[in-house]
């Protein structure tokens, strides 16, 4: 079983989304986090084991090496993609119970910022760690995070700015939202950031890349 499980997170760490695919070129006609993850389940394996000691941990590998930049955006897309592959197998357990997210995480790009690239790799990493996904896009107004999080109880939220231009308006996001959700976990990322800026904004945490996320979030799910 241990096995079968190490492929897996091997096939998701590597981008080897199933046979048909060429990438990586070492593992050419092998079966990848598709086959081997239903095969998986039709060993009997616990789908809450195949997410936990499989994909997640797959994508974990993955983000270590994009934060010390040893991989690039490509690879952790290629992860991503093969980790999607494996979940289309577990996802029907989540209806039914037998498996379960470590929570809802909501994030948006601030208003007037159009920029998604890196907000869609944090939402990538994030969901590769277990957790579900509300993706409310770009340029999003502050009312729309608040109805978000109003629909989401118990949610963390995530902002994304990549303008230096577009920094106040994440701040008057973090002071909208303070007021009707002043205990809430706030993370912000962006280029343009600051440890030092997201503690003037009343922000919970700041990192500089998206494997800093999935940490702080672990310890909060934990």
């Amino acid at each position: 079983m241990s096995d079968l499980l190490e492929k897996i997170a091997i096939c998701v760490e590597r981008g080897k989304i199933n046979a048909a695919s060429p990438y990586p070129p070492d593992l050419k006609g092998q079966e990848g986090a598709d086959e081997l993850s239903k095969k998986a389940l039709d060993s009997g394996i616990p789908p809450q084991d195949i997410l936990n000691k499989a994909l997640i941990v797959g994508m974990q590998k993955i983000g270590v090496k994009f934060r010390d930049n040893k991989v690039f955006v490509p690879d952790v897309l290629m992860a991503a993609k093969a980790m999607s592959m494996g979940m289309k197998h577990i996802k029907p357990f989540f209806a039914s119970g037998a498996v379960k997210r470590k929570g809802v995480f909501v994030i948006g790009t601030v208003a007037g910022d159009l920029h998604d690239i890196g907000k869609n790799l944090v939402s990538m990493m994030i969901e590769g760690a277990g957790w579900e996904i509300i993706d409310l896009g770009v340029d999003v107004p502050n009312e729309k995070f608040v109805k978000a999080l109003d629909e989401h109880p118990g949610c963390i939220l995530g902002l994304s700015a990549l303008l230096t231009t577009t920094m106040v308006n994440m701040e008057k996001a973090v002071k909208s939202i303070r007021e009707k959700h002043p205990t809430l976990p706030i993370l912000v990322g962006g280029a343009p950031l600051t440890k030092e800026f997201a503690e003037k904004i009343g922000a919970s945490f700041y990192s500089p890349d998206p494997q800093g996320a999935v940490e702080y979030l672990a310890k909060i799910a934990a």
